[in-house]
């Protein structure tokens, strides 16, 4: 078995967890096609191949490259599925980066936006990014494009205030989302957490976001210490990034210092370039909108510590 490690300097003892899973309606069966013979009717099954990106760790929460499709072994719902489609490389990425520009942000608000910048200098010439920025309200201020300076231009022209309406900002990068080009998709959010102005609750954006076919991250701006002082929104903005992330296997980093947030960003990127994608057929081809519980296991190389894998944890099932 060929294999190696590969670990950042910034991401040593940090264990990433990127987890996505996209359905691709319309994709031909892996079956071959069937012609009786004498019938002048070719029989063809189509179905959906379920995508699901998967990275690998070591005991010392180092990046596990080179291992093949046989090392891997994924089931829906309890059954064995057949890997069809398996790939090691870095793939074209489709990003939104969703920006807090509200007044909670104030002294945080330069280091967030180096941050940003960091981010965004990782992105690859076949790489697309939008801006989402929100205060009071939420818009797209900068649509698809492969010229990040354009998004940091914008960034640089931000300036912060008002409330925080991140919720309505999220819904509308996933909405934005939909104009992808890219089958890998990530948002990333640079906030506080602390949602005090939006039309949508929490719970109805988590539900999005557990349907949407999109990884989400999100790079958490966090008083340290005790919450003296601070709103209750702020309060409970780490644990409400962190469970919007989770919905879709991503995760939420939290940054106690500000000027951990370069670093943070650094991470993030790392972790999306550094994945396996697995993709299947479902032996189970009901269209019943149901959601389905996916467990990935690997064979575990001797003389290797132990690995560990981390993917999203189900999706749900197109319906007719």
């Amino acid at each position: 078995m060929r294999w190696r490690n590969w670990a950042s300097h910034n991401t040593c003892a940090l264990t990433l967890s990127v987890l996505f899973s996209g359905v691709v309606p319309g994709q031909p069966a892996i079956s071959p096609q069937e012609r009786p013979q004498g019938a002048g009717l070719t029989l063809r099954v189509d179905t959906t191949l379920v995508q699901i990106p998967v990275a690998v760790t070591d005991a010392q929460n180092r990046f596990v490259l080179g291992l093949q499709k046989d090392d891997f072994h994924i089931s829906e719902d309890g059954v064995e599925q057949n890997v069809v489609h398996f790939s090691g490389e870095d793939a074209p990425l489709s990003v939104g980066l969703v920006f807090d520009e509200s007044g909670s942000m104030d002294y945080k608000f330069r280091t967030s936006q180096a941050a940003a910048a960091q981010f965004l200098k990782t992105m690859n010439a076949d790489d697309e990014a939008f801006l989402v920025e929100f205060g009071d309200s939420a818009k797209v201020s900068v649509g698809f494009t492969t010229h990040t300076e354009e998004i940091q231009n914008a960034l640089k022209k931000a300036q912060p205030g008002g409330l925080t309406a991140m919720l309505d900002a999220i819904n509308i990068a996933l909405r934005e989302m939909k104009k992808a080009r890219n089958s890998r998709k990530a948002i990333v959010i640079v906030s506080d957490g602390g949602d005090n102005h939006s039309q949508y609750t929490s719970a109805q954006i988590e539900s999005l976001v557990r349907e949407a076919d999109v990884q989400i991250y999100a790079m958490g701006v966090f008083e340290p210490g005790l919450p003296i002082g601070l709103t209750p929104e702020e309060v409970s903005g780490p644990k409400l990034l962190s469970e919007i992330a989770t919905q879709t296997g991503g995760r939420a980093f939290s940054a106690a210092l500000t000027s951990d947030l370069p670093s943070v960003a650094a991470r993030i990127a790392v972790e999306l370039r550094n994945q396996y994608v697995l993709g299947y057929y479902p032996k189970d081809q009901a269209r019943d909108g149901k959601y389905r519980h996916v467990e990935v296991k690997l064979a575990q190389p001797r003389g290797v510590s132990a690995l560990k894998a981390h993917w999203r944890l189900g999706y749900y099932a197109p319906m007719e």
